[in-house]
């Protein structure tokens, strides 16, 4: 399997209407990734259609895209992402909606005044922005606001009117879950349990006035693109009027239709009016039609309204696609039931009937997730041609999902070209193309051992374990290996999962950092050849070929980059080092940011070295170094013998202490040749980086216990010491430790 680099997007500037439940992916990928292909004007399919945006962008890029969205409410994203109505029709829908009466008030001043408390500063009425709850009880304990009258703001401890408002809405709140039940299923249904256990996760007051806006919804004479506008809105106030927004935000996004401990209630109507930037702020039109209608071959979305199945044989007769692009779903219970209990609510139980499964169903596990896939993939492979690639972003990933996705793929025919992996906070990149189902072989665990062995002894440092199974899942594809023919897919789930615990487990060359016994836990490395392995404090992995460790390569990778290329923005620094450590071997950005804070000074969007970190300005500060060591050595009375980059102080001839001096932080090297006698010396501006590496490579950290790390600085200041003896140099040294830094460098 060829290594391919992992393509660097952008975050959205706006995460965007039901975000939390979206795929978070980065802009700027999928079109990149086309851009390599040159098939514009080409059709393109997403049998998944679970994110708009990369859908979208694909259009942009002046693709055909051809989406399966079985599920209504992202269909309906879709629909309205593609085309959104303008800023002014949005304004228009919402004054609209607010206008109507209810009674003899408008229905904006009665949405308003659910509420309404009582600023603890100045006493004037005004609107809450949100309530917090504790799971089970009855009435709020703290509200949120900031008062426009005397700017007093933040959570503020509940008042007895706001408990008696709450319990006051409380008492009607029958008669409006009924009506929003019937909305979704009907009275004799079945399924009604189930939508009854969905709605269990709003409040009665936000419930009361989803239910009040959703029954004038019906009766306002609209425009269609008014209607449009406004159901985005409504759309967006369902979401925000459940029990699913954590305080604080723990899950900030929910998978389990489950109420958090505590959590927070939103005002329904200030929702409705965000919701107003953030549908208009969508982006361009794009051309979009429901199948079978015709889109411009400049780019455009056609949208099938079901599943890829009933597609096939039509898209194969008609269409010939170039390539599939999309978002490989994972399961989440929340959204899903959700999405068929907002649909109902919005549209009526015809526009919940093809999604149905989703309210019945309450538990979705991975082998249900591997059976859903293979059968997606299975259909996909059928109707396309063989050798057509595939890119298929996975987001939020997690050992199980990506054991899930890859197996289902190869069980279908799909060849695995390449995967590119950043961190377990990035969506994991995989380019497939269509072929042949493969004959299964059996399963070696030495095949699991060897892929993780060779993917540690070329890192040159520990990885944690999202990292390692992905390598032995590419070993295991590429040896047809993922499943028996005998086994169904939750059986081949669990060998797999068995054996990449047995490989690591069951061989003492492998090393867990880590405080849990969990294979998932921590960080796994390589017991080098010739150490003492009798315990993990003794073991280094430092592998036996002396490989660089790729948080030091990444080092040398920026500073060469920025050597050649002065005032370079951030996108080229990662754009370069993406495509010289690809595959698994992708650097973060947390790392690429330590290393530019250290090096380099920013200017706008550029970066550019530092003045004193030019190569010619740090080969004299080394000089300068090496002199303060020999002139403190001799008022230490000591003999100094300079070999490269050591300076020894002699007592008798013999070395008492060593000094390693670099100009960088590639501390790896200096371990190498180091002994209990070696101090490693560094420039002041590496001590954040140096801080950086230990805090994510655990064998580092511990080689590091061992030595002092002392920096330029600190030599300069002993020269100015009145008295300097043997014992106070000793206090000295100990008295500037590495520590991280104090900004806001990324972790990851």
């Amino acid at each position: 399997m060829e290594s391919k680099p992992y393509i660097p997007g952008f975050k959205p500037a706006d995460s965007g209407p039901l975000s939390r439940f979206l795929p978070p992916l980065e802009e700027g990928v999928i079109s990149a990734w086309l851009s390599h292909l040159n098939l514009t004007g080409s059709w393109l399919l997403d049998p998944f259609g679970f994110s708009p945006r990369l859908v979208l962008e694909a259009a942009r890029s002046g693709y055909r895209v051809l989406v399966t969205a079985n599920n209504p409410i992202t269909r309906f994203l879709l629909e309205i992402f593609a085309n959104p109505p303008p800023e002014s029709e949005f304004i228009a829908a919402l004054a609209d909606l607010g206008a109507v009466k209810k009674g003899d008030e408008r229905l904006e001043i009665h949405l308003q005044s659910l509420y309404l408390t009582s600023c603890e500063k100045c006493n004037q009425q005004i609107q809450a922005q949100a309530f917090l709850w504790r799971k089970g009880e009855d009435a709020p304990y703290v509200r949120i606001y900031e008062c426009k009258h005397c700017g007093d703001s933040g959570e503020k401890k509940i008042t007895p009117e706001d408990i008696e408002n709450a319990k006051r809405i409380a008492g009607t709140d029958k008669l409006h879950r009924s009506r929003l039940f019937e909305r979704v299923v009907s009275l004799k249904d079945e399924d009604r349990v189930y939508a009854e256990e969905a709605i269990e996760h709003y409040l009665p007051r936000p419930l009361y006035a989803l239910s009040t806006i959703i029954n004038r919804l019906d009766s306002l004479s609209l425009s269609e693109i008014r209607r449009r506008a406004l159901t985005a809105l409504v759309l967006l106030a369902c979401d925000a009027g459940n029990t699913l927004w954590a305080h604080p935000a723990e899950r900030p996004r929910p998978k389990q239709l489950s109420t958090p401990n505590q959590f927070r209630e939103n005002n329904v109507w200030t929702m409705l009016e965000r919701g107003v930037s953030l549908f208009a702020g969508s982006g361009s039109s794009v051309p979009c039609e429901a199948w079978p209608k015709k889109i411009p071959e400049s780019g455009g979305v056609c949208i099938y309204e079901g599943r890829l199945k009933g597609l096939a044989h039509e898209v194969k007769r008609e269409i010939p696609i170039a390539a599939v692009i999309g978002s490989v779903p994972r399961p989440n219970q929340a959204f899903w039931t959700f999405s068929a209990l907002w649909a109902g609510w919005l549209w009526g139980k015809d526009a919940v009937e093809p999604y149905r499964i989703a309210l019945r169903r309450r538990r979705y596990d991975w082998a249900w997730n591997a059976t859903a896939l293979f059968s997606i993939f299975s259909h996909l492979n059928d109707l396309l041609a063989d050798g057509v690639p595939m890119f298929g972003a996975l987001p939020e990933p997690e050992p199980a999902f990506l054991t899930s996705a890859i197996t289902a793929a190869h069980m279908a025919g799909f060849v695995l070209e390449s995967v590119a992996l950043r961190t377990q906070h990035d969506p994991v990149q995989v380019v497939w193309k269509s072929g042949q189902k493969p004959q299964p072989a059996p399963m070696e665990i030495e095949t699991i051992r060897t892929a993780m062995r060779e993917f540690l002894s070329a890192r040159g440092e520990p990885a944690g374990y999202l990292h390692l199974h992905t390598a032995g899942l590419i070993a295991l594809a590429e040896a047809n290996a993922l499943k028996q023919t005998e086994d169904e897919l939750d059986a081949a789930m669990r060998k797999t999962q068995s054996a990449m615990e047995q490989a690591l487990k069951g061989d003492d060359g492998f090393v867990h950092y880590s405080s849990g016994e969990g294979v998932d836990t921590g960080m796994w490395g390589l017991v080098s050849a010739g150490l003492d392995t009798s315990g993990a404090s003794a073991r280094s992995t430092r592998p036996a070929n002396e490989i660089e460790s790729l948080s030091d390569r990444v080092e040398v990778a920026v500073v060469t980059y920025l050597q050649k290329n002065p005032n370079a923005i951030y996108l080229e620094v990662e754009d370069d080092l993406y495509s010289q450590f690809s595959g698994l071997m992708t650097p973060s950005k947390g790392s690429i940011y330590a290393v530019l804070n250290s090096y380099a000074e920013k200017d706008g969007a550029s970066w550019k070295l530092r003045e004193e970190d030019l190569a010619s300005a740090r080969r004299e500060e080394v000089k300068n170094v090496f002199a303060r060591l020999e002139e403190i050595g001799k008022r230490l009375n000591y003999d100094s013998a300079r070999d490269d980059k050591v300076l020894a102080w002699l007592e008798d001839g013999k070395p008492v202490r060593k000094f390693y001096v670099l100009a960088s932080a590639l501390v790896n090297r200096a371990l190498e040749h180091a002994d209990e006698q070696t101090v490693i010396v560094i420039p002041g501006g590496r001590a954040a980086l140096v801080a950086y590496k230990q805090e994510r490579d655990a064998s580092l950290r511990e080689r590091l216990k061992k030595h002092r790390l002392v920096k330029y600085r600190l030599l300069r200041g002993l020269l100015e010491l009145p008295i300097l003896t043997r014992e106070t140099f000793e206090e000295q040294i100990a008295s500037d430790p590495v520590e991280k830094s104090t900004g806001q460098m990324m972790m990851f």
